[in-house]
C-alpha cells in the first residue's frame, strides 16, 4: 500500500501543474442491457459546436493530400463538431459512440508519400462512426493501422492538436486508442469506463489504483484535474444504482458526468490550463437517444437516431445551429429542429 501511495504521488508531482484542455468521458453499465455513455468538453474558448446529421453513403477522404485514405460511409451518425472542421464527438445509427479527448502526451508517426493513406486527426472519430458498429469490430481493423494520423494546429491557435479517442458501444464495450511516442497503443476491455486527459491512459489506471484500495466512501481527490476527475468518475459511475428505469439511470449518469465537469468561467491562475466545461452529451445506446446539455442553456435536449431518415438514397445532411458559446435553447426532442445543409469540411491538407 504504501509503496504504491509512494508511486502514486511521485508520479503527481512529476505532472506538476500540466491540466491541458480538460475533458471527462464514461461508460454506465447497467442491467438490461442499459448501455450510456456520457461525455464533458471543457475548453478555455468557444469550441464552435454544432451538431450534424450524416446519411449513410458519404464519400470521403482522409484530407491528408495525394496520399490520403477514402471510404464510403457504411453507417449514418449524428455528431458534435469542434469548430465546424472536425469530429470531436459522436454517435452512429448502429450504437457505437466516439469520442476524441485532449492528451497533450500524444506523439503520432510522421507521414510522407511512403506511408499508409493519412488521415486527418479531424476525421478520426468520423472514420470510426463511418465504418464499424462495434468496439470489437473496430478495434480489429485500427489494430492493423490502415492509416497515418496526420495532425495540425488547433484553429486560430500555435499549438499542435494532440488527441486520444474512446470507443463505447451498445454492449458496453469499450477501447481507448492513443499514439504514444509515435506507436499505436489500443487499451480495449469492457472495465475501461473512465478516460479523461494526462498522463496516458495506462498511468491513469496506476493512480486510479491508488483510489480504490482507499475507497470512495473514504475520501475522494476534490480537484480539477484529470487524474482526480478519472478517480472520481471511476468511483460514481459503478457507486449510482443500477436501476431498471432508463430515465432514473439517465439521471443518475447526467449527475455523474455534472460532478466531474469544471464550473463555467472558472479561473485558476495557477492552473493557466484547466478550463470551463462547455457542454455535455450523454448517449444512451439503448434507446438511440443522443443528449446535448450546453452550459449557457438552462435546458437539455435529445437527437433521437431511430427517427432520421440516414438512408443512402433519400437521407439529408442536416445542423442544427447551437449558436456562439452553444447559447441557443432547445428543449426536450429536437430531432425536428436539424435543417439541411451542407456538409461541414474537414480541417486537413488541402
Amino acid at each position: 500500500m504504501r509503496s504504491l501511495l509512494s508511486a502514486s504521488l511521485g508520479l503527481m508531482l512529476a505532472l506538476g501543474p500540466m491540466a491541458a484542455e480538460a475533458c471527462t468521458r464514461l461508460v454506465y453499465l447497467g442491467p438490461d442491457d442499459n448501455i450510456i455513455t456520457a461525455r464533458s468538453m471543457d475548453w478555455k474558448s468557444d469550441v464552435a459546436t454544432n451538431l450534424y446529421v450524416l446519411p449513410r453513403g458519404i464519400e470521403r477522404s482522409g484530407e491528408a493530400g495525394p496520399n490520403s485514405i477514402k471510404w464510403t460511409a457504411k453507417y449514418g451518425s449524428v455528431v458534435a463538431t469542434g469548430y465546424d472542421v472536425s469530429t470531436t464527438d459522436g454517435v452512429n445509427e448502429a450504437g457505437l459512440s466516439a469520442n476524441l479527448l485532449w492528451l497533450v502526451e500524444s506523439e503520432y508517426p510522421s507521414f510522407g508519400k511512403d506511408s499508409k493513406p493519412g488521415l486527418t486527426i479531424a476525421a478520426w472519430a468520423q472514420y470510426v462512426l463511418d465504418n464499424f458498429a462495434t468496439v470489437d469490430e473496430a478495434v480489429r481493423v485500427l489494430e492493423k493501422e490502415p492509416f497515418t494520423i496526420v495532425t495540425d494546429n488547433v484553429p486560430g491557435e500555435n499549438r499542435l492538436t494532440t488527441l486520444h479517442l474512446s470507443m463505447s458501444d451498445a454492449t458496453g464495450d469499450s477501447a481507448i486508442v492513443e499514439y504514444v511516442k509515435g506507436k499505436q497503443v489500443i487499451h480495449h476491455d469492457r472495465k475501461y469506463q473512465v478516460m479523461t486527459n494526462s498522463p496516458i491512459f495506462e498511468q491513469q489506471l496506476a493512480l486510479n489504483a491508488y483510489w480504490k484500495q482507499i475507497g470512495g466512501t473514504v475520501m475522494l481527490p476534490g480537484t480539477n484535474r484529470a487524474s482526480d476527475r478519472f478517480a472520481r468518475a471511476s468511483f460514481y459511475v459503478n457507486a449510482i444504482p443500477k436501476d431498471e428505469d432508463p430515465h432514473r439511470a439517465l439521471a443518475s449518469v447526467f449527475s455523474v458526468i455534472r460532478n466531474v465537469s469544471v464550473p463555467y468561467g472558472l479561473n485558476t491562475p495557477e492552473e493557466p490550463n484547466i478550463s470551463s466545461t462547455r457542454w455535455r452529451t450523454v448517449f444512451d445506446h439503448k434507446r438511440k437517444l443522443y443528449f446535448f446539455e450546453s452550459a449557457l442553456t438552462p435546458n437539455t435536449f435529445w437527437v433521437d437516431l431511430k427517427a432520421i431518415d440516414f438512408s443512402r438514397e433519400t437521407g439529408k445532411v442536416k445542423r442544427l445551429d447551437l449558436g456562439e458559446n452553444q447559447d441557443h435553447t432547445y428543449s426536450g426532442d429536437a430531432t425536428k429542429d436539424f435543417k439541411e445543409a451542407k456538409p461541414f469540411i474537414f480541417l486537413g491538407l488541402h
